[in-house]
């Protein structure tokens, strides 16, 4: 798309779109999620007026980057999109999907016993009566009088009650879940012991599946629940107890609960905690497996697809790098196969014609940025096997910070491209320090191809061939 020039005004004026409105006019379905509308397409997305959240992925922003990353959009062509462009459309800018007044915190009032809450946490979800009774006896979890949901508390550092999380009671039908308006996301359901060994945990009923399975000794360990994958609550009593150190990570075995272990990995890391280890369930969560402990067929784990596609591209990868090997100039060729991506990319959505070609080229490039780390590592004097540098490449990949789509990745490489060349075409000798850089520039590139051609792969699967058949590569240098 051609430059457009935009005025601060319109900038402004499109990133306060309402996304509810947008989105309805666009066909499709949002969950009123109490202050937030839930997209069902995308049922980790919430959207509120002109904002959006990600929570698996813990991203969010206003109305102009949420159609750049969901409807595969440059700048200049969401800015048009919200604008109206020449359709003449105008979007609701009003603040009619505003959520109401935002309440104080207060507990729901107690029932007088806790019959229906024992009955469905022992009998349906088969958490150990002991563990249910300490924590009922602690105030911590108890049956609420008007809907007689399950109620669990979480206190802040003095012992006042700052949070608590519902949990409907009925077995028929999803039940219901949800947090009490006004609760503090720092302080959810958790318990604090002498040792000092954290587990952390996505849901009460989670966290209180593993004790069950784990008895031995469970009270002298600390536990703490995310009230989903949101880091506020494990760091909060990281900050509360400073004789915890070792941190277990205890999430959901699917693509989500695996990103978000990778995050919280580096968020710990941030903060100088180096203990950290995860801890898998066999099925889909802990309360599955307890399910099959008891007989009942469980919900199975899911792996991250991308994860799992990754060794397989990497193995491909080493037949390109050999197909490659003879070439004298590997940085010419990811040039030249760069200027043959971009019009592919740049065409609109994938076509069965060109999704293979994407592939192909996406496949040169990296095989070119790697054997050129590898030719650096050389002059270094520190040589290093093609293998080694496809594994150092396939350890660096993070899940979580794969985002964006194809068009935000092809940008990314056409950075990794100029920087690189900048590099290259530098005065003067290069130190080891400079040597070093450039080998770091080549195996992010090599990466940054890697992440658009597991996008490529995963996204569009009808246009692609069969997998595992590596692609044709015609050299014309």
């Amino acid at each position: 798309m051609a430059y457009i020039h935009f005025t601060e005004e319109q900038k402004q004026r499109a990133n306060s779109v309402d996304l509810v409105d947008f989105l309805q006019r666009q066909g499709e379905q949002l969950i009123r999620s109490g202050r937030e509308w839930r997209w069902k397409r995308h049922d980790s997305v919430t959207v509120r007026g002109s904002q959006w959240f990600r929570h698996s992925r813990k991203e969010g922003g206003r109305a102009i980057d949420f159609v750049q990353q969901f409807f595969d959009l440059s700048f200049p062509e969401a800015v048009t999109l919200l604008l109206g462009g020449e359709s003449g459309v105008e979007w609701n800018q009003t603040a009619k999907s505003a959520p109401p007044p935002k309440k104080d915190f207060t507990l729901p009032e107690a029932n007088s016993d806790m019959h229906r809450v024992f009955a469905y946490l022992i009998k349906q979800r088969f958490i150990d009566r002991e563990v249910l009774s300490h924590f009922a006896h602690e105030k911590l979890i108890y049956e609420d009088k008007k809907y007689h949901n399950a109620v669990f508390v979480g206190l802040d550092e003095n012992g006042v009650p700052r949070h608590a999380h519902k949990r409907g009671t009925y077995t028929k039908g999803d039940p219901y879940k949800g947090n009490v308006e006004g609760s503090d996301p720092k302080y959810s359901f958790h318990w604090i012991g002498k040792s000092g060994v954290l587990y952390v945990f996505e849901a009460p009923v989670d966290m209180l599946s593993f004790i069950t399975l784990h008895m031995e000794g469970w009270k002298d360990h600390s536990y703490v629940t995310l009230d989903g994958v949101s880091e506020h609550a494990m760091l909060q009593q990281l900050k509360q107890n400073p004789h915890l150190k070792n941190i277990m990570l205890c999430l959901d075995h699917d693509e989500a609960g695996i990103e978000a272990n990778g995050r919280l990995k580096d968020i710990l890391a941030e903060q100088d905690y180096m203990d950290i280890s995860v801890m898998l369930s066999q099925y889909k969560d802990w309360n599955e497996d307890l399910k099959a402990k008891h007989g009942i067929k469980p919900i199975p784990a899911s792996e991250h697809s991308r994860l799992v596609l990754l060794p397989q591209v990497c193995r491909e990868l080493l037949v390109v790098c050999e197909a490659l090997r003879a070439v004298k100039n590997p940085d010419g060729v990811a040039q030249e196969y760069h200027s043959r991506l971009k019009p592919l990319i740049e065409s609109g959505k994938l076509a069965a014609a060109n999704a293979e070609s994407v592939i192909s080229h996406l496949q040169c490039i990296a095989a070119a940025a790697l054997l050129s780390a590898q030719h650096q590592y050389r002059q270094m004097e520190h040589p290093v096997s093609m293998e080694r540098l496809l594994e150092e490449l396939q350890n660096s990949y993070r899940p979580h910070q794969d985002r964006g789509w194809l068009r935000s990745k092809a940008e990314d490489i056409r950075l990794d491209l100029e920087d690189i060349s900048r590099q290259v075409h530098s005065a003067g000798i290069r130190s080891w320090e400079d040597k070093h850089n450039l080998v770091r520039s080549y195996m992010r590139l090599a990466l940054d191809c890697v992440k658009a051609q597991l996008f490529v792969e995963l996204e569009v699967p009808s246009l692609l061939p069969v997998q595992g058949q590596t692609a044709n590569f015609i050299m014309t240098m």
